[in-house]
């Protein structure tokens, strides 16, 4: 666990907590790690979870599939980020999405009720945990009204439009990349893959942006 140090006290959910009494909570929360393949279940729709899973390493996508096995990409997750939090903290809900490997993935899960239930020495560290997790549940709500105004927009630019210039005021730069590929994004807007492509075209050639691969920069008119 030692080499993950770095990841950890990076997460938001370790925020203000120092490295010595890092050491200390993981042993009070049951802290286990595993390691998943690039496209393999992390966790699967219907599952019911009490633990919060945290990247370690590698990256994972949150996904949703219909009867038909068509998928809608909901959300991308990299190291020191969480997933499954919502539903381990209502463990009487089974998953409602699937969490999938993108590439070679470690993942830390963290029992909620250890994260919840205070220890017996009511120690400093553990009340800002509890603090910590509450802030990345607000923080992931925010993100899904980010989406829901992405998705609700009627053409295929006004939702490219939209992500993009989110996706500036978050990076805090004109200047910024995407953690999707093509098909990925084009999942992510639920737009068709080759009209968005045909779009993004359209808005470089028309000098509202430029692009290469993931790298995007916003330009002024």
């Amino acid at each position: 666990m030692e080499k993950y140090l770095p990841v950890l006290q990076a997460s938001p959910l370790f925020l203000g907590i120092a490295s010595d009494d890092l050491h200390a909570l993981l042993h009070c929360l049951s802290a286990a790690a595993a390691s998943y393949d690039k496209n393999s279940f992390i966790l699967r729709c219907g599952e019911r979870v009490t633990s919060v899973g945290l990247i370690l390493t590698g990256s994972a996508h949150i996904i949703k599939e219909d009867f038909w096995g068509n998928r809608n990409l909901l959300s991308h997750i990299e190291p020191g980020q969480l997933f499954a939090e919502t539903y381990a903290c209502a463990a009487d809900l089974p998953l409602g999405v699937s969490v999938l490997a993108a590439e070679p993935t470690a993942v830390l899960f963290l029992d909620v009720r250890r994260i919840l239930t205070t220890c017996t020495s009511a120690c400093a560290f553990h009340s800002r945990l509890i603090h910590n997790l509450l802030s990345v549940l607000a923080e992931k709500n925010l993100l899904l009204q980010d989406k829901l105004t992405h998705l609700t927009q009627r053409t295929t630019r006004e939702k490219l439009l939209s992500y993009l210039s989110a996706e500036s005021v978050r990076h805090g730069s004109a200047r910024f990349e995407l953690p999707f590929n093509r098909q990925q994004l084009a999942d992510y807007l639920s737009v068709d893959r080759s009209a968005m492509s045909n779009e993004l075209g359209k808005m470089r050639e028309e000098g509202l942006l430029t692009f290469f691969k993931n790298s995007f920069e916003l330009l002024t008119q």
